[in-house]
């Protein structure tokens, strides 16, 4: 085939380079996009989009549950069943429908996708190895967006029984026992589903706490709903292979060696930084640990070579990777930017949920300043009870010398949705007494921010 010349070439079609590449086309710069895969990444393939899918139809089957044993409001229904095969076909349809919607977007933008296996011979050449050849491509700009993946665990490599979130995003059948190694968030968002799905679920997690990645107070009330479920919990625990019968082997904190019958082991130990198979071996650039080094630009230390996304470590959230793809083709394009975010907000899909943006009350006190703090419980939110999930709070950081706020958190059924609100307040430098100022609509999730000020400020209304 013939070479092809571009101004931009992103490597990796994840929201990274999805992004990146429409944003440098609507730009009016000639981009090429390679990808060996489906658009759309982890993220809208085998992560955040159908892992929410599941856990969505999880809740619903449970409810119906719920509601065919007896209740309070009112409902009345027959014993439910799951169809998996269907709810998979459902999951599958929308993550289709988003493949076919981001082709849309880089066709109207007018960006060139190459499909194959792209191969970087040096910061200006990439080789891609598709069905129909070998496809030369140089370029001015060469932005990596080559993402993530599962980290395997060496006495459980993935194969047969043992899986990764991808393989447990696309079950056959319910598993009749789940063993989850790894308690942070993923672990726990599709442990919880698949145990309101019906499986028997063990956790087996090698701190002491479940999600050691967030503080205490925030991870109580989901401690609570796992074991109102019925989860099985192994703390301070190894998993150590499998046994010749197929057992899982785990070592807990006694030291007496257990073992347990599972159909399925799913391992979520973390994820990490894809570098192989695009050349790196070929490029000098310099590592921040097993990650690529950036600048505030996103710039890495070879002229005119990017990197954007979860290839350049943590936190490995998508809308940090679309905020930084977005960022590098409007300065590709001239305009000045820089990556100077306040704060990038995480959600913990968990049963309930659990939104973070900015700093917890320990880590502002580290940072040696005194602070205020305000915690509204969801027991005393109109709409929290006609939801029927009282469970957990809204929590605000502020500065206590002139109020400007430090960090937002929330646990609770919903409380994903009040994220934007607690990003936009800490990006706008909002004091307790502009949140406490704002009207917020009754009966909403959200007067749990107010309420929060309200407290930090000495004069909470509703407790």
């Amino acid at each position: 085939m013939e070479p092809i010349s571009c101004t931009v070439l992103v490597l990796g079609g994840g929201p990274a380079g999805y992004v990146c590449a429409i944003r440098a086309g609507q730009l009016g710069l000639d981009t090429v996009l390679v990808e060996s895969g489906r658009l759309g990444g982890t993220c809208l393939n085998v992560g955040c989009v159908p892992s929410k899918a599941l856990i969505h139809a999880a809740g619903e089957f449970e409810t119906a549950k719920r509601f065919a044993a007896g209740n309070s409001i009112g409902v009345r229904a027959a014993e439910p069943r799951i169809d998996l095969a269907a709810t998979m076909a459902w999951k599958d349809g929308i993550v289709s429908r988003l493949n076919g919607g981001v082709f849309g977007l880089l066709r109207r933008a007018k960006v060139k996708v190459v499909s194959g296996v792209g191969h970087l011979r040096d910061g200006k050449t990439c080789v891609v190895e598709s069905d129909t050849g070998r496809q030369v491509i140089t370029a001015e700009h060469v932005v990596i967006a080559t993402g993530s993946e599962a980290v395997p665990l060496p006495s459980l490599p993935f194969g047969g029984p043992v899986i990764s979130s991808t393989e447990g995003l696309a079950l056959e059948s319910v598993p009749e026992h789940l063993a989850v190694i790894g308690g942070g968030y993923i672990g726990l968002e599709l442990g919880t589903a698949y145990r309101k799905l019906g499986a028997e679920v063990t956790i087996i997690e090698a701190q002491d706490r479940l999600l050691p990645q967030y503080d205490a107070e925030l991870t109580r009330p989901v401690m609570t709903r796992i074991r109102k479920l019925g989860i099985k919990v192994h703390l301070k625990a190894t998993a150590l292979g499998l046994h010749s019968s197929g057992a899982l082997k785990v070592l807990p904190e006694d030291g007496n060696e257990i073992r347990l019958s599972a159909d399925k082991i799913l391992v979520t130990v973390g994820r990490r930084a894809r570098l192989d198979g695009f050349g790196l071996e070929e490029l000098d650039l310099t590592m921040n640990g097993r990650a690529l080094e950036i600048d505030d630009q996103c710039r890495t230390s070879m002229r005119n070579v990017w990197a954007i996304g979860d290839v350049t470590g943590e936190p490995m959230l998508e809308h940090r990777a679309v905020a930084q793809g977005e960022m590098v083709a409007e300065i590709i394009a001239g305009q000045r930017r820089a990556f100077d975010k306040v704060t990038i907000p995480a959600v913990c899909f968990t049963d309930p949920e659990i939104v973070v943006a900015g700093l917890s009350p320990d880590e502002a006190r580290a940072t040696g300043q005194q602070v205020k703090v305000g915690s509204f419980p969801l027991i005393a939110n109109a709409r929290a009870m006609t939801l029927e999930s009282e469970e957990g709070f809204v929590r605000i950081v502020a500065r206590a010398d002139n109020h400007v706020l430090l960090g937002v958190q929330a646990v609770g059924q919903g409380v994903s949705e009040l994220s934007g609100a607690f990003a936009l307040a800490l990006e706008m430098g909002a004091r307790l007494e502009d949140v406490a100022a704002t009207v917020h609509v009754h009966p909403t999730l959200s007067e749990g921010f107010r309420e929060a000020a309200l407290a930090a400020l000495g004069h909470a209304l509703h407790i």
